[in-house]
């Protein structure tokens, strides 16, 4: 292939250090089935455009959380193209623009006080270190914070505390609802929610609910109610792994679901 000589075709090391991995990532991805580098007459690995747009949608949906393996299964729908990535990717980079945005109002308003001879107050500078430094997944008792004054709204004391008596494996059922997060972000970009992808998204979101709300159709409903006001809340949404899009897909796949009898 002596087209491989142009600039069009990176070598491993090359494509490595302009995407910023490693070459043994390059290579685990190859020998995953996720990219098929092209071979000169030599035998030389190469990435030309296609290889390169190929492992942009990987390093993209690696970056939602998804693994290797179900990263594996998005990439052999046919819809999965670069484009439908992008459009994931904007929708997140748009997120995180407003995350950004917030931060920056507060810097700017912490800063002028201080340049008003006001002195910034434990409230003012526990608030500006949350929002401007935590640009890691929250915690579970950020969460909890995030959610107690929406959960005390429509449960019971009763039941809150009859609900921390079960044995619950958090980090576990976190890590259950991360993936199913990320999953779901990554067929919502595809705009289809009927497809077997989505319906089987759809079944396990169902289940995964059910663990907590065990069946009961008025607790389930509760729980929805407490998501949708803290979405709707400008303070606790910017925090939140979901949002009202992510919840209108699913419910449309889940509503597919009860038209066929599921």
């Amino acid at each position: 292939m002596n087209q491989m000589n142009d600039n069009r075709y990176l070598s491993p090391a090359e494509a490595a250090k302009r995407l910023g991995v490693s070459v043994k990532a390059l290579r685990v991805y190859e020998q995953r089935g996720l990219v098929k580098p092209l071979r000169s007459q030599a035998d030389w690995r190469a990435y030309g455009p296609a290889e390169i747009a190929r492992l942009h949608q990987v390093l993209a949906l690696k970056n939602l959380g998804l693994s290797l393996a179900k990263i594996a299964e998005v990439l052999k729908s046919p819809k999965a193209d670069l484009a439908a990535v992008l459009a994931l990717q904007e929708r997140q980079l748009s997120a995180e623009s407003q995350r950004v945005s917030h931060a920056l109002t507060l810097v700017r308003a912490a800063r002028d006080k201080l340049a008003a001879g006001d002195t910034l107050s434990i409230e003012d500078l526990t608030t500006l270190t949350k929002e401007t430094t935590m640009t890691n997944k929250p915690t579970q008792q950020e969460m909890k914070e995030v959610f107690d004054p929406f959960v005390s709204k429509h449960f019971s004391q009763d039941e809150i505390t009859e609900t921390a008596k079960r044995d619950f494996d958090q980090e576990k059922v976190g890590q259950q609802w991360d993936a199913l997060i990320a999953e779901a972000k990554v067929l919502m970009a595809k705009g289809d929610p009927t497809t077997p992808e989505a319906l089987d998204l759809a079944r396990r979101w169902k289940a995964q609910v059910e663990l907590f709300t065990r069946g009961d159709a008025g607790m389930s409903q509760r729980v929805m109610n407490v998501w949708k006001d803290a979405m709707a809340d400008p303070k606790a949404a910017p925090k939140l792994p979901l949002n009202p899009e992510i919840f209108a897909f699913v419910g449309q796949a889940q509503a597919k679901l009860k038209e066929l009898g599921e």
